[in-house]
């Protein structure tokens, strides 16, 4: 079976995006076949200033990725699609906003035309783009809109015990809201909407990684998951009625449980993926216990995609090359190729 292409948008070019992209790519060759999409003159003198063993090729977006990079060993692609302005590392300029936005639509639009079995992407700097006048909320927003796909669930994922040297295991933490204040969190949880987001997870889980009869923990809402009432009622009124209706489908979910103890060995033995209500509950655990290591994974598109778990860090590209680390876009990369793996052996379509 012919290696994975995997598109990778390189982001914000004022960000790392450019070198954490190549750098990953790079190191990722012996089992992918990479495309890089950005502007390429700014990749190829950021590859000239990683290694000089590093080599680009330009190609077509018609090109046949797979034939063109086949006999071109250790040979990154990238398809060309300039900035309207230079970048300055560090400094960013909202004329290159739509350039950024093109990276994505390239991507996207080779995935659902299956030229690309997955798609990672580097970080994008918001509000650049929202400066060039263009309404942007984030990448999971962006690709649910151009694939037409109503919900969509943000996961992240990543191995335990990068830095501590504890036993490893792959944790998993989707949520049920996103970027939320916190004010609004409960007014944006439903039990209808529990129902479509946990059938999503439990879906992907299944389709995109090959789990037969996952097992999901729900987090409740609440300190102590509302004890009873007393703390809250939103797990008695919405979380507890929609896991009752979920576990009839044969759904293995169960909770909810107190965030501040679920987090725990003996919980997450057997978990497949913890259900957090809302951003920061869950993900400051998710991003500690994987260390640089951790990957965004965007649950019911029609495609594959996923993305490094941190920003454009513009403070440090501003400092020059070799600073930035690429082990989330390593990481990034390994799981989409992994999940598309996954998709051809079982037939299915990224």
């Amino acid at each position: 079976m012919s290696k994975p292409v995997i598109a990778i948008t390189t982001g914000e070019p004022a960000g790392i995006g450019p070198e954490i992209s190549i750098r990953g790519a790079f190191r990722c060759l012996d089992t992918v076949t990479p495309v890089l999409i950005g502007d390429y003159a700014l990749l190829e003198k950021t590859a000239a200033g990683i290694h000089s063993g590093i080599r680009l090729k330009p190609l077509a977006q018609s090109d046949d990725y797979a034939s063109a990079l086949n006999d071109t060993s250790g040979i990154i692609g990238v398809i060309d699609s300039p900035l309207a302005t230079p970048a300055v590392a560090g400094r960013l300029d909202p004329r290159n906003g739509p350039a950024v936005l093109s990276f994505m639509d390239i991507a996207i639009s080779g995935a659902m035309r299956g030229r690309f079995d997955a798609v990672v992407t580097a970080p994008v700097q918001k509000s650049t783009i929202n400066d060039a006048g263009i309404p942007f909320t984030g990448h999971t927003e962006y690709f649910a809109e151009k694939t037409g796909t109503g919900r969509v669930v943000m996961m992240l994922a990543g191995l335990t015990g990068s830095h501590t040297g504890d036993n490893r295991f792959m944790l998993r933490v989707a949520l049920a809201t996103t970027h939320l204040p916190l004010k609004d969190v409960s007014g944006a949880i439903s039990c209808d909407s529990l129902l479509e987001i946990v059938r999503i997870i439990h879906n992907d889980l299944k389709k995109r990684f090959g789990l037969e009869a996952p097992r999901i923990l729900a987090a409740g809402l609440n300190p102590h998951a509302g004890e009873n009432g007393y703390l809250g009622d939103e797990e008695i009124r919405t979380i507890i009625p929609a896991i009752d209706a979920l576990q009839k489908e044969g759904i293995r979910i169960s909770g909810p449980y107190p965030a501040d103890t679920l987090f725990q060995p003996h919980y997450l033995a057997d978990a497949d993926c913890i259900l957090s209500m809302y951003h920061d509950q869950g993900l400051p655990v998710l991003k500690y216990a994987t260390f640089g290591h951790g990957v965004n994974i965007t649950l019911g598109l029609p495609i594959i995609r996923t993305s490094v778990d941190h920003g454009t860090a513009l403070d440090i590209a501003s400092r020059g090359l070799g600073i930035a680390h690429e082990g989330s876009m390593i990481e990034a990369i390994r799981i989409a190729a992994e999940m598309a793996s996954f998709s051809r052996r079982t037939g299915q379509h990224a």
